[in-house]
């Protein structure tokens, strides 16, 4: 399958939310301040007002203001006037599993890294996951954390191969841990998703690699059922 994101600022604002395949949204974030206080929910004002850099803050309201407008988009209704919440966490039951918006027929997920944000919703849980592509060293590094196999995998290839096969293998399993409501909580060693060009999804889900800006991967799991 092949999922071509929609840019936000270039696409309009879609229609009302209808079944049918997943959506996925690219923001492409600068660091200008934006108003948002008639907007962002007080929890969304709190953690944006906790970050110590400025320009941390300001890609953390852009992606909230962006997920916002789609949902109201989606919602039918004004992006401040959308109720978020969070469903029920799959391993612990407390209240810190998938994000969700209150009343609404689809599920959603956000992700972002350096200056892009990236949403996707679905009529089933989804997982969304952007990453920057590492250095070899940290790549390596950090592929310590993965499945036996995925480790092997990229042991087995050159220096100069690591850093994308890497960034791949991470989006899938962080867009899939997410999607499972679980996120991080869940160890990554305990899931296999592969390193190569073809994904290889856990049972019950579809992994899908999307494009986006050279320098970044991005992925996203949806739940078949």
């Amino acid at each position: 399958m092949t999922i071509e994101p929609r840019v936000l600022g270039d696409d309009p604002l879609p229609a009302p939310w209808t079944s049918g395949p997943p959506r996925t949204w690219l923001l492409r974030i600068d660091d200008r301040p934006q108003p948002y206080a008639h907007t962002l929910d007080a929890q969304e004002q709190a953690r944006a007002a906790a970050f110590a850099r400025e320009n941390l803050r300001a890609r953390y309201i852009a992606s909230h203001l962006a997920l916002r407008r789609l949902l109201g988009a989606y919602l039918g209704m004004e992006p401040g006037a959308v109720e978020l919440t969070r469903e029920p966490c799959p391993g612990c039951g407390g209240p810190h599993g998938r994000p969700a918006a209150v009343g609404a027929r689809f599920h959603f997920n956000l992700s972002h890294a350096g200056d892009l944000a990236f949403i996707a919703f679905a009529d089933t849980p989804v997982g969304a996951d952007v990453e920057r592509e590492q250095p070899a060293g940290v790549a390596a590094e950090v592929a310590r954390m993965l499945h036996p196999d995925e480790r092997a995998e990229l042991a087995a290839l050159a220096a100069a191969e690591l850093p994308v096969a890497f960034a791949r293998c991470w989006t899938r399993k962080e867009a899939y841990l997410k999607g499972l409501g679980t996120g991080l909580s869940e160890s990554p060693t305990k899931t296999y998703v592969g390193t190569a060009r073809t994904p290889s999804p856990p049972p019950g889900w579809t992994l899908t690699d999307i494009e986006v800006d050279h320098g970044y991967a991005a992925a996203i799991a949806v739940a078949t059922g």
